[in-house]
C-alpha cells in the first residue's frame, strides 16, 4: 500500500518550480479510465482545461488521454486562447461572418464609386470641354481609342461645378450617421443596421437614373440619401466584431472583413466601364443595384448578432468565443460619453483616421485629374491601371492581418507595439512615395508606380489604428469607430476643394504643393498615434474598472 501510494504521489507531481498539473485542477467529465463524457459542455471544458496543460507543457504528467478530434499534441500553442487549439477556421461562424461581411462591403463601395465612372457618360462632353485646364508641360501620352461604343444613354448639360456637388452629396449624408449608427449598433445589434444600410443603398441606386431624369436637386438628394444608408455600415460592423472577434484573430478578421471595400473599387471602376461603353450608364446603377439586394437576403439569412444566438455555430466554438472575451465587455447600461471624449487614445486614434483619408481621398477623388491634365495620360483610358494601386491595397490589407495575429499570438509581441508599427508603415510609407509621384517630372508609368505603391502601404493601417477601437473599448467599439470616422470623412469633403484651388493651371510645381500637403498631414498623424496610442481596454471602458488587459 505505501508503495502504492508513492506511485501515485509521483503521478500527480510536477517538475521543480512547476504548479502541480493535478490536485487543483478539475478534472470532471472524465471516467477513471480516461473516457470522455458525452455530454457538449462538460467536452468543451476538457478541451480547454488539454490547451492549458499543453501551455505548460504537461503532456507527459496528463492523467487521461487527449481528446482525439484535438490538433497534433506536439505543437505547443504560444496562448491559452490560441486560435489552431481553441476553435477550427475551416467552415466556422467568426469565419463565415467575416466573409460575407467581405461581400457586403465589396457592393457597398461598388456603390460608392460606380457614378464617378457613370458620370463621364451621364455629361454632355462639348459642357465640359471648356472647363478642361490641361498643362503642356508633358507630352501627350494617350491615344484616341475608335471603338465603336452604346451611345444611347441620355446627356445632361452639368458643368464641372455642377459635377463636384453630385459626387461631394454623398459625404453629407455619410457624415451624419456615423455616431448615431454606432450607438444603436452598440444597443440592438449591427446585422439588421448593417442590412438595411445597404439595401437602403441598393435601393436608391436602382432609382439614380430616374433622379437624373428629373434634374440634379432629386440626384443630389438621392446621393445624400445613399449617404445616410452607408454611414451606419462600417459602426454596426464594429459593433459586431465587438462580440464576435477573438482578441488574437482580431487583425485577421477585420481585415478579411474591411478589405472587401478595397476589391469593390477594383472590380467596378473597370467594370462600370465596361458596362458604359458595350451597354450605357443606366445598366451600372440597375446591376450593382441588384447584387445589393441578393446580398442582402444571404446576409439575413445566415448572420447572427452574437455567438449566443447563431443557429449553425458549433459548442466548441461559441465557448472559444465567449471566454476570449470574457472581462472585456462591459455591462454598464449608459455609455460613458464624458469619459469616453477626453480618452486621449481615442483622440489618437480620431488623429491617425482623419490624416490617413486626407491621402486617400485625394488620391481616390484627384488621381485621375492628375493623371489626365498634368501628365497627359487619361488613366480612364485603362480600366486596370485605374484599379491597380486599389488591388495592391487589397492584397496588402489580406497579408498584414495575418502578419500583426501572427506577431502577437506566436511571438508574443504587444499589441500596442503591432498597432504602432503597422500604423506608422502604413501612413509614413504612403506619404513618402506620394511626394516621390510629384517629383519624378513626366514619366507617367513611374509615376503610377509611385502611386500604387504609396496605395498599396496604406493597406497596413487595416491592422493598426483602424482597429485600435476594439482594443481600448470592445463595448463600444461601434461608437468609437462612429467618432472617428465622422472626422475621417470630412477630408473627402474639404480636401479635393483644397487640392483644386491650389491647382489653378495645373502644372507640375503646383500639385508637388498638393501632394506634400497630404504626405505631412500623413506623418503628423503617424506620430501622434504612436504618442498617445494604447493597446489594452481603458478602465472607463469596463463597468467594474477590472479588466482583461492584453
Amino acid at each position: 500500500m505505501a508503495r502504492r501510494a508513492r506511485t501515485a504521489h509521483r503521478s500527480c507531481s510536477a517538475p521543480r518550480g512547476r504548479k502541480p498539473p493535478c490536485g487543483q485542477r478539475s478534472l470532471a467529465g472524465y471516467s477513471p479510465w480516461g473516457h470522455k463524457e458525452s455530454d457538449a459542455t462538460e467536452r468543451t471544458r476538457q478541451a480547454l482545461l488539454f490547451m492549458e496543460f499543453s501551455r505548460q507543457e504537461y503532456w507527459s504528467e496528463l492523467p487521461f488521454p487527449p481528446p482525439g478530434d484535438l490538433p497534433n499534441p506536439g505543437i505547443k500553442p504560444a496562448s491559452p486562447a490560441s486560435p489552431e487549439l481553441a476553435a477550427p477556421v475551416c467552415c466556422s461562424a467568426r469565419y463565415n461572418l467575416a466573409f460575407l461581411s467581405f461581400f457586403g462591403f465589396f457592393v457597398l463601395y461598388s456603390l460608392r464609386v460606380n457614378l464617378s465612372v457613370a458620370l463621364v457618360d451621364m455629361v454632355d462632353s462639348n459642357t465640359t470641354a471648356k472647363d478642361n485646364r490641361t498643362s503642356y508641360e508633358c507630352a501627350e501620352h494617350s491615344a484616341p481609342i475608335k471603338v465603336l461604343r452604346n451611345q444611347t444613354g441620355k446627356k445632361y448639360q452639368w458643368d464641372a461645378e455642377t459635377q463636384g456637388w453630385i459626387l461631394g452629396s454623398f459625404f453629407y449624408g455619410y457624415i451624419i450617421t456615423q455616431i448615431p449608427g454606432g450607438y444603436v449598433a452598440s444597443r440592438s445589434g449591427g446585422k439588421l443596421l448593417l442590412g438595411f444600410g445597404v439595401l437602403g443603398t441598393a435601393v436608391f441606386t436602382l432609382f439614380t437614373p430616374l433622379a437624373a431624369d428629373f434634374g440634379f436637386g432629386a440626384l443630389v438628394a438621392l446621393r445624400a440619401l445613399e449617404g445616410l444608408g452607408e454611414g451606419v455600415t462600417f459602426p454596426a460592423m464594429h459593433a459586431m466584431w465587438s462580440s464576435w472577434a477573438p482578441p488574437l484573430e482580431r487583425s485577421k478578421l477585420l481585415s478579411i472583413s474591411y478589405a472587401g471595400a478595397q476589391l469593390g473599387t477594383v472590380v467596378s471602376l473597370p467594370l462600370s466601364g465596361v458596362i458604359c461603353y458595350y451597354m450605357n450608364w443606366t445598366y451600372v446603377f440597375y446591376f450593382f443595384g441588384l447584387v445589393g439586394i441578393i446580398w442582402f437576403i444571404l446576409w439575413i439569412c445566415l448572420v447572427s448578432d452574437t455567438p449566443e444566438t447563431h443557429k449553425t455555430i458549433t459548442p466548441y466554438e461559441k465557448e472559444y468565443i465567449l471566454s476570449s472575451l470574457k472581462n472585456q465587455l462591459s455591462s454598464q447600461k449608459s455609455v460613458p460619453w464624458i469619459p469616453m471624449l477626453k480618452s486621449l487614445p481615442l483622440w489618437a486614434i480620431v488623429v491617425a483616421h482623419f490624416s490617413y483619408n486626407w491621402t486617400f481621398y485625394t488620391l481616390l477623388t484627384l488621381l485621375p485629374t492628375y493623371m489626365k491634365e498634368v501628365l497627359r495620360f487619361n488613366i480612364q483610358e485603362n480600366g486596370f491601371l485605374s484599379a491597380v494601386p486599389y488591388l495592391g491595397c487589397w492584397l496588402c490589407m489580406i497579408l498584414s492581418g495575418q502578419a500583426a495575429d501572427n506577431l502577437r499570438a506566436r511571438w508574443n509581441f504587444s499589441t500596442l507595439w503591432v498597432r504602432r508599427v503597422f500604423s506608422l508603415i502604413g501612413m509614413i510609407g504612403p506619404a513618402i512615395f506620394l511626394v516621390a509621384a510629384g517629383f519624378i517630372g513626366c514619366d507617367y508609368s513611374l509615376a503610377v508606380a509611385f502611386l500604387t505603391i504609396s496605395t498599396t502601404l496604406g493597406g497596413f493601417c487595416s491592422s493598426g489604428f483602424s482597429i485600435n477601437h476594439l482594443d481600448i473599448a470592445p463595448s463600444y467599439a461601434g461608437i468609437l469607430l462612429g467618432i472617428t470616422n465622422t472626422f475621417a470623412t470630412i477630408p473627402g469633403m474639404i480636401g479635393p476643394i483644397i487640392a483644386r484651388s491650389l491647382t489653378p493651371e495645373n502644372t507640375i510645381g503646383e500639385w508637388q504643393t498638393v501632394f506634400c500637403i497630404a504626405a505631412a498631414i500623413n506623418v503628423f498623424g503617424a506620430i501622434f498615434f504612436t504618442l498617445f496610442a494604447k493597446g489594452e481596454v481603458q478602465n472607463w471602458a469596463i463597468s467594474d474598472h477590472r479588466g482583461h488587459r492584453n
